[in-house]
């Protein structure tokens, strides 16, 4: 169940956001796209600083010593976010070709994308080993009929935070799980009348941590407590900008 106070600033965030007008409202998602992106690649290991991401997605320049790779990350992710937007405005729930879609666009020009892996993978200092590749399109099949029920039966935060512990849990891509995840719980969130929100690089050890003990005990409860936390402070700073605004008329 989602706790009283995040369902209220969430309903104040519904019933007011028209109150910001078009080049703020443009502002703010620019804002956090380039926040997010930042890090979300960078917790995957991209050494782009924040102001080089800036530069890569608002200025289309590149990055004197940096890999190819790493600009190719930056400028597909921000194209993936983009793409999960224009789904949500045509209200298409998420499934696998859309997932598939995602992964696609995240690895374009780097790797293959949207093929599910043949090989085994490890996960690097996680408790967890993701399953072999016939295990894994077993899972990936009760993965996706789960999702359907799942969307039905859980509270938005819960199907949101269910959709990446359990997909990045079966680890179906050889790169890219981390980033398609925290984009499919995104999507998950913002088809359910919430924010997008980013998890900071600097809480990553954090942020493992709660994926591993789903992983290991199936408990999503601090998964779920990291995401309801960062996804109040969102409202909480867009509802004071909506606030500020009222006031100012």
């Amino acid at each position: 169940m989602i706790k009283t106070s995040l369902l209220e600033k969430q309903k104040f965030y519904n019933k007011n956001k028209k109150i910001l007008s078009e080049v703020l409202q443009q502002k703010i998602d620019k804002a956090f796209d380039i926040d997010y992106t930042y890090n979300s690649t960078t917790i995957e290991g991209n050494t782009l600083t924040l102001i080089e991401t800036k530069t890569v997605l608002e200025d289309r320049i590149a990055i004197g010593g940096k890999k190819l790779r790493e600009i190719y990350e930056v400028i597909n992710h921000s194209k993936a976010f983009s793409y999960i937007k224009e789904c949500i405005e045509k209200k298409e729930e998420l499934d696998e070709n859309k997932i598939k879609d995602i992964h696609q666009i995240l690895t374009e020009n780097i790797i293959q994308g949207g093929i599910y892996r043949n090989t085994d993978v490890i996960i690097t200092g996680a408790s967890h080993t993701p399953p072999t590749p016939n295990e894994m399109y077993n899972q990936l099949r009760f993965f996706y009929e789960d999702l359907k029920e799942k969307t039905e039966k859980m509270d938005a935060i819960e199907l949101a935070v269910w959709t990446h512990a359990e997909f990045v849990k079966i680890h179906p891509f050889l790169d890219g799980n981390g980033r398609a995840s925290r984009l499919i719980m995104n999507y998950q969130l913002m088809n359910n009348d919430f924010l997008p929100i980013s998890i900071n690089e600097k809480d990553r050890l954090k942020y493992y941590n709660t994926l591993d003990e789903y992983a290991t005990k199936g408990d999503i409860l601090p998964f779920k407590k990291l995401v309801e936390d960062l996804e109040e402070k969102r409202l909480d700073e867009i509802n004071k900008i909506i606030e500020q605004q009222m006031n100012a008329k």
